[in-house]
């Protein structure tokens, strides 16, 4: 066969997509090919997906092997097609050159093939014991080198007869059914001869079940036996099962001299890895009726038997199916569906989320998941959408309305689409992986492999980025889309969800009153406005959002109300389609907080911030001084000058609400910036009240100065906080006193009124019970008559609350002389003496005593609590009482900053700091969560299912964590609480 003549030309072999051609014309001359077949041979190299690989392997074939393949135009054909796409089949070409017949073999039959595995390894399909041990490794290799034949064949069917993906899959299932028996049969041999005669049958899960398996995939099982008829003893029967799953785990999965099959997982069985691998009949329906979860129901959708006792195995189905199509009425259905939601995002490592096709953003677990789900959803009351399969069931959906049928054909396509690419993965080293590789080599064979020729890299990259984008926009809206459908008016012919089906699809995603959401859905959609066609844009992605939220329900109500509000103007329907990230914004806002959700339906236009998070960070107190100055430029009545700057300090409560919510600010932020709001309200609110009063009476015959005291005075407020404040003022020189005190007592009453008197604006609730005497004492007083008190009247518990006092508003000197009065005060010289301390401990035992509300979990509440605020406050506050006067780091009015400053002046520990500051910040966020979630202030840590997820959810726990809320809660302020008893309480 050889030519005349050394063909030396590489110009074909380049046009032919070989890369390396100067090797590739030495591999083909040491072929002696004549012309033709030198020609024939490079036109079939160029159909290959690596040409280069597959004349690499060719050229390494033993014997007459290569001159058989070359002079046969068939097998040559296959041969080039198969080896350019896997090197791991041409090397198994290359150590049995006798499957070279398979590269022009019949059309594959399960039965013959199955019959084939048995024979294998000496069994057959009547009686499927091996004539040998099962140990022997012979028929372990044998098993493989068989396998990978019928392999061989179906990657034939696959890549040279261009089967669908649909079709391959099956195969791959049939053969792993077939491998099943035989290795069965093979762990049956090892059994010892006393062993118990069994039933046992093998229920295919996962891919395998579905009958989509992958070229190389963990095949998952669950085992289900029964005693032999006659047999008695469950136990023994039971025990020689159990060898035998084991045997089949072994006899797949063990490595000899033809390397491994697949792993045999059986971890779906019932308590996963830590239960039983064989159980009875009986025991699996235990199990599904009193343990399992939905997520478990879920696998059962695919399960099938497989191999083994083929009764036994549809006993099985007949018990376990109708039990799947229950799991949509459980009662922790939704948190289950949120929680598999979340694991989709989780489970891509950060590095290869770019490359991931099975669980990456647009990947195949959001086809798989989203069918799967809406069958459970639907399946229920429809049997026509059951089926195990994914495309088969995606047809069904589609067909019987349930997702719409331009949808459905394109998720179909994707799927197809990305599963035969993971299956060109998958074949070139027969490895498992979903990864798509990243050398321009590998990306090149995989394009040319999906029938990519021109620039097979860029096109590949191309499609695959188009068909992810596609897969994960349906996915967004696959829930929701119909449910518009079910009540807005649709084409001719349009499917559409009943009104129960999409009650059920709400129920199913979190809404706890469907009626109501088709009301909002009906209101939102109906008609032909420019406002309705926008919405129904919106919506199936903002149901989704609101879903990922605590109450879906009170969003999608919100979001009624603002479109009402805002629906007529342009630029808010602009925002929420071309800006999706505000959008989702003011979903998550929406579903997580009725407190930031009602300021922002009393302003609405304050979305605009939501398009920028930079715009939610808290602006300072400069920013809203001169905000604020401004707005006492524009206005000569005091009352509308108040009320705008309530308007002013309702928008930032929306803007520090909303940065809470969405994460943007942590809670020293959170504290801050409430705390600056407050300071620059009272400063503007004090300056109009000040300038109306001038107006009616001259010039005022007082100072006057407004004191921060407890939480306001350590710039620690929350959102439920009051701002505790004094007042104080001072007459003029030559001034009466009683006109001075008049005044100064109208300024307080009408700063305080005009603060909180009943308007679209939240008040701003001032307290002055910690004034001298309480409320009993004089609202106002001058500086000389605090001198005078806090010289002869003052008790501990006044100079304790003082340690927090700093001027925020009014008369910047007077502010600073009663800062100096006080010093002494809240900083003696000589510490805390031992009457004072022992006071002082009295007082915080009687607060525990008396001032929890009665019934109230002591270990839940936040204020008064054990380990609570009150307990690291009164710490801090103690150990500023005794230390200050020497320490002045100390001299602060803030919890935090004073803890910091005993850890460094050696008053505290590392360990028992960490403790407070833990349990103090903790107990701050859940007291803020509580309000932003409830929309209304409260001290204790909620318990109960309904109460705590709002919260939870706030506090960054997933669905149905609450009880772990609960339990991180009280870990840390026990901690803090031993602290406490310590420091506090011990000399």
């Amino acid at each position: 066969m050889t030519s005349g003549r050394a063909m030396s030309s590489t110009a074909p072999l380049a046009r032919a997509g070989l890369i390396d051609t100067a090797v590739a014309n030495q591999e083909l001359n040491s072929l002696g090919l004549t012309d033709q077949l030198r020609a024939d041979l490079i036109e079939d190299l160029s159909r290959s997906a690596d040409p280069d690989q597959a004349l690499a392997i060719l050229s390494t074939l033993p014997g007459d092997a290569a001159q058989r393949v070359v002079v046969d135009p068939a097998m040559r054909k296959s041969f080039c097609i198969v080896t350019g796409a896997s090197v791991a089949l041409g090397e198994h070409l290359v150590r049995h050159p006798e499957h070279l017949e398979v590269l022009v073999g019949p059309v594959i039959d399960p039965v013959t093939m199955r019959r084939g595995l048995l024979e294998a390894v000496g069994a057959t399909v009547g009686d499927a014991t091996p004539i040998a041990h099962g140990s022997d490794h012979r028929f372990l290799d044998a098993l493989r080198v068989e396998y990978r034949r019928w392999l061989l064949a179906i990657v034939v069917t696959d890549l040279v007869h261009a089967a669908m993906f649909d079709d391959v899959s099956r195969l791959l299932a049939d053969l792993a059914d077939a491998t099943l028996e035989a290795a069965l049969a093979i762990a049956r041999a090892d059994l010892p001869p006393d062993a118990q005669p069994c039933r046992l049958a093998i229920i295919a899960m996962g891919k395998c079940g579905a009958r989509e398996l992958n070229y190389i995939s963990d095949v998952d099982v669950i085992f289900v036996a029964e005693p032999a008829d006659g047999v008695m003893d469950e136990s023994a029967a039971l025990k020689a099962a159990t060898r035998l799953a084991a045997g089949v785990i072994r006899a797949c999965g063990e490595h000899t001299f033809e390397g491994s099959l697949w792993e045999v997982d059986a971890a779906l069985r019932p308590e996963g890895k830590a239960g039983a691998l064989v159980r009875t009949l009986a025991s699996h329906v235990g199990y599904y009726e009193r343990w399992a979860t939905t997520w478990e129901f879920q696998a059962l959708l695919k399960a099938r038997p497989a191999a083994g006792d083929s009764a036994l195995g549809e006993a099985y189905m007949d018990a376990i199916a109708p039990r799947v199509w229950q799991a949509a009425g459980r009662p922790d259905f939704v948190v289950d569906v949120q929680r598999m939601r979340q694991r989709v995002e989780e489970h891509v490592p950060a590095r290869e989320a770019d490359r991931q096709l099975k669980l990456g953003r647009g990947g195949l677990r959001d086809v798989e998941f989203s069918v799967q789900l809406l069958q459970l959803v639907h399946g229920r009351s429809d049997v026509m959408v059951r089926s195990p399969t994914t495309l088969t069931a995606l047809e069904a959906l589609a067909t019987w309305g349930y997702v719409g049928r331009e949808d459905g054909a394109t998720l179909a396509s994707a799927y197809r689409f990305l599963r035969t690419l993971e299956h060109r993965i998958q074949l070139q080293e027969l490895r498992r992986t979903h990864l798509v590789p990243e050398s321009s080599s590998d990306l090149r064979r995989l394009g040319r492999s999906m029938g990519f020729r021109r620039d097979p890299e860029a096109e590949l990259t191309t499609e695959w980025n188009a068909h992810a984008r596609e897969v994960r926009r349906i996915h967004e809206k696959l829930f929701y889309r119909p449910l518009l459908q079910a009540v807005a008016r649709l084409d001719a012919g349009a499917a559409r969800l009943t009104p129960e089906a999409a009650a059920d699809r709400l129920t199913a995603l979190g809404y706890t009153d469907p009626a109501g959401a088709l009301r909002h859905l009906e209101a939102l959609t109906s008609g032909v406005s420019r406002r309705a066609a926008i919405q129904r844009t919106l919506l199936p992605v903002l149901l989704g959002w609101f879903a990922d939220g605590a109450d879906p329900d009170s969003a999608l109500l919100d979001f009624r109300r603002m479109s009402d509000d805002l629906g007529s103007t342009p630029w808010y329907l602009r925002l929420l389609r071309d800006e999706s990230a505000a959008a989702q914004r003011m979903a998550t806002i929406m579903s997580s907080s009725r407190y930031a959700s009602d300021l922002l339906l009393r302003s609405p236009d304050a979305v605009a911030l939501l398009s920028d998070e930079d715009d939610l960070a808290p602006r300072g107190l400069d920013k809203l001084m001169t905000e604020e100055s401004a707005v006492l430029s524009r206005h000569e009545d005091t009352e509308h000058t108040v009320s705008a700057i309530r308007s002013i300090r309702r928008r930032e409560l929306f803007r520090i609400s909303a940065a809470d919510v969405l994460g943007v600010a942590d809670a020293p932020e959170v504290m801050q910036g409430l705390s600056e709001v407050t300071q620059a309200s009272l400063e503007a609110a004090l300056q109009a009240v000040m300038e109306g009063l001038r107006g009616d009476r001259g010039e005022l015959v007082t100072r006057f100065a407004i004191i921060a005291m407890g939480r306001f005075g350590g710039a620690e407020l929350g959102f439920g906080s009051d701002a505790d404040v004094m007042f104080v003022h001072n007459p003029l020189p030559d001034a009466d006193e009683k006109e001075a005190a008049d005044t100064a007592l109208s300024i307080a009453n009408d700063l305080r009124r005009l603060l909180s008197v009943p308007s679209t604006d939240p008040p701003l609730e001032i307290d002055t019970d910690l004034r001298p005497e309480g409320r009993q004492g004089p609202l106002v007083r001058s500086l000389g008559s605090y001198a005078a008190y806090y010289a002869r009247w003052s008790s501990p518990w006044e100079a304790q609350a003082l340690l927090r006092a700093r001027p925020v508003a009014g008369d910047r000197e007077l502010g600073e002389q009663f800062t100096a009065l006080i010093d002494p005060l809240r900083w003696p010289a000589d510490g805390l003496s031992g009457d004072a301390l022992r006071e002082m401990r009295r007082l915080k035992a009687r607060m525990e005593s008396e001032r929890l509300p009665r019934g109230a979990d002591p270990t839940l509440h936040t204020k008064l609590g054990r380990g609570g605020l009150a307990d690291v406050e009164w710490v801090a506050q103690l150990l500023q009482l005794r230390h200050a006067a020497d320490i002045p780091s100390l001299r602060t009015t803030a919890t935090l900053a004073a803890l910091d400053a005993a850890l460094d002046a050696g008053l505290l520990s590392a360990s028992d700091e960490e403790a407070l500051v833990s349990a103090w910040l903790m107990a701050t966020r859940v007291r803020n969560a509580i309000v932003l979630a409830r929309g209304r202030p409260g001290d204790l840590v909620p318990s109960s299912p309904p109460d705590v997820t709002g919260v939870a959810h706030l506090m960054g726990y997933a669905p149905g964590q609450g009880g772990e809320l609960l339990e991180d809660y009280r870990r840390v302020t026990r901690r803090a609480r031993g602290v406490v008893e310590r420091v506090f309480y011990e000399d």
